[in-house]
């Protein structure tokens, strides 16, 4: 008999009712009930891993860090000062970059053409998509995985906030990049000058199958370089700090471009980059309707 089936048979021989009479209970609970409180679906360490709905997922915890860059930072931009940001809490993010099987699996036909750059394969990491589209993928994907079962109906799937994003790239660390104060193409997908003099590696040129390189501390593949990726945020030149800072509806306060549009920011650095733009503070802009083969993005999974 189950715990639920239990409960409720000790609650009516405390009323009163003699052991031996029938009682009606429910053979089954349904699934998302089940899942739907936050103990239940959250993780428990840094890096726990789960699948839903054929995304693998780790768990980032929540915390403080400090978002952007300190002053002596190489290559620090000055849109990357520092703010304190409180995570009040924790998400899945995806295990890797949202990959072409994932949207053919989701969406269908693939956005944009494939390139030379961005080889087309179920490994590789999707490209050529604008925000509009990478919103509509985490709209069908949370539909898929509620209707399993697989999500609970208060979580939903979503682009990561620029501090979500951050937080999970550093994994902890303080440094410019999450493997230290170097970085070399034999650890993220860049090609060129390695950061901060770090040994050379291979420059592949073109994009990478998702998990070629070393994961992080939290078990994230390719923060650092591949294929650069959407963040939910307009895109401001200061960092927005304090708790839990989503600036997915502030457009009247977003930087403008010289021609007057706004942008969302987009993270990680790319193939096509030096070592450099790869760090974890390292940050840019992109207009939303626009695409191009070295954007692509990552999921999270986050309490509603």
């Amino acid at each position: 008999m189950s715990i639920l089936g239990r409960i409720c048979i000790l609650i009516l021989l405390m009323a009163g009712m003699h052991s031996s009479q029938q009682v009606d209970l429910p053979t089954q609970v349904d699934n998302s009930v089940r899942m739907a409180s936050l103990s239940e679906f959250s993780g428990t360490r840094p890096g726990d891993e789960r699948e839903v709905a054929g995304i693998r997922l780790c768990w980032c915890p929540p915390g403080k860090f400090m978002m952007g860059s300190p002053p002596g930072e190489l290559e620090r931009r000055p849109t990357e000062a520092q703010v304190e940001v409180k995570l009040s809490k924790g998400f899945w993010m995806g295990k890797y970059e949202a990959t072409q099987k994932d949207w053919k699996r989701i969406i269908g036909n693939l956005p944009g053409d494939l390139t030379s750059e961005l080889p087309e394969g179920d490994d590789y990491p999707v490209g050529n998509v604008n925000f509009a589209e990478t919103e509509e993928f985490c709209r069908k994907l949370t539909e898929l995985a509620r209707k399993s079962g697989a999500l609970p109906k208060d979580w939903e799937f979503r682009l990561p906030t620029e501090a979500q994003w951050e937080y999970a790239c550093r994994a902890g660390t303080t440094t410019a990049t999450s493997f230290g104060d170097k970085l070399s193409s034999k650890q993220a997908n860049f090609k060129g000058k390695p950061y901060n003099g770090a040994e050379p590696g291979p420059s592949l040129n073109r994009a990478a199958k998702v998990g070629s390189y070393p994961a992080n501390e939290w078990g994230l593949h390719d923060m650092h370089g591949n294929i650069y990726e959407w963040c939910r945020d307009w895109f401001h030149d200061r960092l927005p700090g304090g708790t839990d800072p989503d600036l997915y509806y502030s457009f009247s306060s977003a930087t403008k471009s010289r021609n007057g549009s706004l942008s969302r920011a987009r993270r990680g650095g790319c193939w096509a980059d030096e070592g450099w733009p790869c760090r974890s503070a390292f940050r840019l802009r992109f207009e939303p309707e626009r695409r191009y083969d070295h954007i692509g993005f990552r999921v999270v999974a986050v309490q509603i």
